[in-house]
């Protein structure tokens, strides 16, 4: 039994990553571009615009509608 759950909480581990898909809202430093992105910004190559990572593309995407115009000056258009 003592297996068994060691094994159960292994697997659940190594699967979480995968099943937990996150998106963020990131702005690229040199042409102050917005994009979703599936990776956390690093700060140095993507600058992550608010705190949070979204469950869906679709939330992210809606998030980066609602940003100013300082956070990204070039959003894509109709977002």
């Amino acid at each position: 039994m003592k297996a068994y759950l060691v094994f159960v909480g292994v697997v659940t581990f190594i699967m979480s990553p995968a099943l937990a898909k996150e998106f963020w809202v990131a702005k690229d430093p040199e042409t102050k571009k917005c994009e979703i992105v599936k990776e956390k910004p690093d700060g140095q190559t993507k600058i992550m615009i608010g705190t949070l990572s979204y469950a869906t593309k679709e939330e992210a995407k809606d998030a980066r509608g609602k940003t100013t115009t300082e956070e990204c000056p070039n959003k894509p258009s109709g977002q």
